[in-house]
């Protein structure tokens, strides 16, 4: 296993980002140009790290690239790597020193300004927190759906280049679409997290990625985290509103259908003895809400209500 260290400044950060990949040449870059101090709001370069994690990729990471991280970067190699990114993840969640640690276990994600600030601020909210944010795709349908309206690479990337997200990062809620996981809407129960952010103890309670899971892309690991941190003793589900992360199409196991949600679940129960079912837990909310987050907000509001009704009138977590 190798390594690429860049750090600036002298105290430790209080904040640690995880960010693993593999053959993210493409998407990378503009992963960290989104975490970078010059992106982020209400944080200094020093309050935080960014922990990069190869989970042995074909080419090795650009250090050139690293370089221009305006910031606390470390950068590591799994070599050799497992095709499952837990070990890789698992990793990434040792080398972090920040007091609050978020994990981004696929790094193909652009994460809103205020991401790390909002997290931050949630921390000192609750003991236990579980702090997470609504997964969005970019494009105008989940992932596991754009062959079927010619959405990929190329015009993915003339859809960023004309969004203004360099200067406005909140502009990528007016060119994505709610994930899978967070279908049910911003206000209801998300299937896993893929913007966690929780203190070191307990990511440390939790063991972190339970190994077992070997499928490429994890299967439904990151899955299985979630439940587990919101079951968690005490644990106090955080949701940041008005922020994201922002999933770049790059033909991954799950969003690529190479690996259907029956082959994930199945691997899934084998593991956990159960059939996966979203966390219930009743969420506070914390964060504002920009202008291009609003048809959302709408529409997961009228979401919140049939679910409501549906359970007649009883008080739910919507």
């Amino acid at each position: 296993m190798t390594s690429t260290s860049r750090v600036n400044g002298g105290r430790g950060p209080s904040l640690s980002v995880v960010v693993v990949v593999y053959d993210m040449a493409r998407e990378l870059p503009r992963t960290l140009k989104s975490l970078s101090p010059a992106h982020q709001h209400d944080i200094h370069a020093d309050d935080y790290e960014v922990v990069v994690v190869d989970n042995g990729s074909p080419e090795p990471l650009d250090d050139a690239m690293l370089a221009t991280f305006p910031g606390r970067l470390r950068a590591f190699r799994m070599e050799p790597a497992a095709p499952s990114p837990v070990l890789a993840a698992n990793h990434g969640l040792a080398q972090a020193t920040g007091d609050l640690v978020g994990m981004m276990i696929d790094g193909a994600r652009l994460a809103s300004p205020g991401l790390l600030a909002t997290a931050r601020l949630a921390a000192r909210l609750s003991a236990r927190p579980v702090i997470t944010t609504p997964a969005w795709h970019l494009g105008p349908v989940t992932h596991m759906r754009a062959a079927e309206v010619g959405y990929d690479q190329t015009v993915e990337d003339e859809l960023l280049a004309g969004s203004g997200w360099e200067s406005d990062g909140y502009q990528l809620f007016s060119v994505s679409t709610l994930s899978g996981s967070s279908g049910r809407g911003i206000f209801g129960p998300m299937g896993e997290s893929n913007g966690l952010f929780m203190p070191r103890g307990l990511w440390d309670e939790l063991g972190g990625y339970d190994e077992r899971f070997s499928l490429p892309g994890g299967g439904l690991a990151n899955h299985d985290l979630y439940r587990r941190a919101c079951a968690a003793e005490s644990a106090e589900l955080i949701v940041l509103l008005g922020e994201g992360t922002f999933h770049q199409i790059h033909g991954g196991a799950a969003t690529s259908r190479r690996f259907s949600w029956d082959d994930q679940h199945a691997e899934y129960e084998r593991i956990t003895g159960r059939a996966h079912q979203p966390p219930q837990n009743p969420a506070r909310y914390l964060g504002t809400i920009p202008g291009p987050l609003l048809p959302h907000v709408a529409h997961s509001t009228q979401l919140a209500i049939e679910r409501r009704a549906r359970a007649g009138g009883a008080p739910t977590a919507v």
